[in-house]
């Protein structure tokens, strides 16, 4: 985007951006916007370490639905006393209470209480007996509840999206940075099976140079969206009521980033986004009777992503439509190509043979599921059979993972800088699609300390 259609940015996209009215409507109402997309970091939170834990003492804020998954993932962590759960937070006593039952099967003595007041969660962020914070909320309250946590000298993992606003990206930035406190968003699809047998493949160099990938959440939610009792206050579809984009980029572009190493040799450059009508979501509003029928986001979105190096991402993004769940993970180098749901590989002959139009046979692809199966799911192959009903696994690893890392003082799989970029798609991607889908510059968040390339941490053994 050159400078004179940056800025004739409508004032409605600053507020993507995390600009308030008020400080849109100055003399030059696109300051705040330009100053946003043209920050620094100081990069100094990349490979952050911290003292050894032995045992990381844990604070819970969120008892709803993913709270109850996220809490069950710690019973072996807690046996083997690398963690313990000191508290429990949420508005409603009820789910906390019932957090904390499943907690006393594994923990007799369970966990402390704070519930009935919006504010509780911060008396718990303030105890000095607590290393982490486990932050399972509506997504509005992520970014604060992390920058928060982190200024009370707490280390801080949070669900996904770690943010939504580019305001909100920078602030977690700056206050990482500034006290050197882990901030990690807790992307469990980048500990699944297939995922991290990917990027084993990747990094034994399977697929040669990595040129295009494509990632999705498709996902038919519109019983979820609707119904009054599953998200609190029916939280999520109010944010498809004013606002069109991607709005749930972590779970395809997590994965696909690792498998470039994007911030760690590349970095996305720029994006283009585009939405589709809406008709799905209202539709079914109508039909169950539903107040929320006023849509704005489209049905599906598409963003794609062009990195520094030249490598292109697609991504997309549909919770309205009644279809199969896909995360596409497609990934495509010059000496292979992988395509997901179903998961199928295809191995690049050394000659040129135009016939070479078909995907292993089960047998040769199950070979290279065993040859390369990441070393993580071959170590905790028990451990996750017990564990199996957290997606499969994934969550318990993830866990895990975030677990002994702290333990023995090594860096996140999954750092500020991770959770930020990904995350940061989201507002980039209403900005786009607000302005008949401009092309649109992506902040380096980094302060440049994706130019020196190294391989994922998730190959490092614990």
């Amino acid at each position: 985007m050159d400078r004179k259609k940056f800025l004739n940015l409508s004032g409605k996209a600053a507020l993507f951006l995390g600009i308030t009215s008020l400080a849109a409507c100055d003399k030059n109402p696109h300051s705040k916007t330009e100053e946003l997309l043209e920050k620094s970091a100081t990069g100094n939170a990349f490979g952050l370490t911290s003292p050894k834990i032995k045992t990381v003492r844990v604070g819970i804020i969120g008892a709803g639905n993913r709270g109850n998954t996220l809490i069950q993932m710690f019973q072996w962590l807690i046996q083997h006393k690398h963690a313990k759960v000191v508290a429990i937070s949420d508005l409603k006593q009820e789910k906390v209470e019932k957090l904390n039952t499943h907690l006393k099967n594994v923990q007799p003595e369970g966990a402390d209480m704070y519930f009935g007041d919006q504010e509780e969660w911060k008396k718990l962020a303030k105890r000095d007996d607590i290393d982490l914070l486990i932050i399972a909320t509506p997504w509005e309250w992520h970014a604060k509840m992390c920058i928060y946590g982190m200024e009370n000298g707490k280390h801080v993992a949070c669900e996904v999206p770690i943010a939504f606003t580019l305001k909100d990206c920078w602030n977690l930035i700056e206050t990482a940075e500034r006290t050197q406190k882990h901030c990690m968003m807790m992307e469990n699809c980048c500990f699944n099976n297939e995922e991290l047998w990917i990027l084993n493949m990747v990094n034994q160099g399977v697929f040669g140079d990595l040129t295009h990938a494509e990632g999705a959440y498709i996902h038919d939610l519109r019983k979820h969206l609707l119904d009054e009792t599953y998200y609190e206050d029916q939280w999520r579809i109010k944010h498809h009521l004013n606002k069109d984009g991607n709005f749930y980029t972590t779970h395809g572009l997590g994965p696909i980033s690792q498998y470039m190493n994007i911030g760690r040799g590349d970095i996305y450059d720029s994006l283009v986004s585009m939405s589709s009508r809406e008709k799905s979501l209202s539709d079914a509003a109508k039909k169950y009777q539903s107040p929320y029928t006023k849509i704005q986001c489209g049905d599906m979105n598409t963003t794609l992503i062009k990195t520094k190096l030249g490598k292109t991402i697609m991504l997309q993004f549909d919770v309205h439509t009644g279809r199969p769940y896909n995360r596409l993970n497609t990934l495509v180098g010059t000496k292979a190509v992988h395509e997901g749901y179903p998961s199928r590989l295809y191995i690049n002959k050394e000659e040129l043979a135009w016939w070479g139009h078909q995907w292993l046979d089960r047998e040769t692809y199950q070979s290279y599921r065993e040859r390369y199966d990441h070393p993580l799911w071959q170590k905790l192959k028990h451990q996750i059979s017990d564990n199996a009903f957290g997606h499969g696994g994934m969550d318990f690893v993830m866990i895990y993972r975030l677990i002994r890392c702290l333990n023995e003082g090594l860096p996140l799989d999954i750092n500020v800088y991770d959770g930020v970029l990904w995350s940061s798609i989201t507002p980039l991607s209403e900005l786009s699609v607000a302005q008949n889908s401009v092309s649109v510059k992506v902040p380096d968040f980094t302060g440049g300390s994706w130019k020196t390339p190294h391989t994922s941490e998730m190959l490092r053994d614990l």
